[in-house]
């Protein structure tokens, strides 16, 4: 989760995505319950899901954040990952290419995509056409 969805404010300099790791099923609806669940600070206590970690290595692959080095996207690093979700704070002036990667990525391990901007959830592309 991202700072701006821990304190439910928006930086004017930042774009916050997180994704979710969610059983197949889950809608829209259950990725806010779980968004503001992690506000609150209640969190799943399992292992972290595959689908998660196999995000987060793709990403900062692409995008390291440890350290995040020059001309990163990340606003706040290391990006924020737990067992079910990555947070991610991007600079608002980051390229549309690392938008339109981690959407890919999102897909790619069947991850449903929150916009902390507007509360919207996209569903991997999979499920879309399902």
């Amino acid at each position: 989760m991202t700072a701006a969805e821990r304190d439910g404010t928006l930086s004017a300099v930042s774009f916050d995505l997180s994704v979710w790791a969610l059983p197949s099923g889950a809608t829209p609806d259950d990725v806010r319950e779980a968004v503001r669940r992690c506000r609150e600070g209640r969190h799943v206590d399992h292992h972290p899901d595959p689908r998660v970690v196999g995000f987060y290595r793709a990403i900062t692959a692409a995008y390291p954040d440890r350290p995040a080095g020059p001309g990163t996207p990340w606003e706040v690093a290391p990006l924020h990952a737990a067992a079910d979700h990555v947070g991610m704070s991007l600079f608002a002036t980051c390229e549309d290419q690392v938008l339109l990667d981690i959407e890919r990525l999102a897909g790619e391990h069947d991850l449903m995509l929150f916009d902390v901007q507007d509360g919207s959830v996209y569903p991997p592309p999979a499920r879309v056409r399902s």
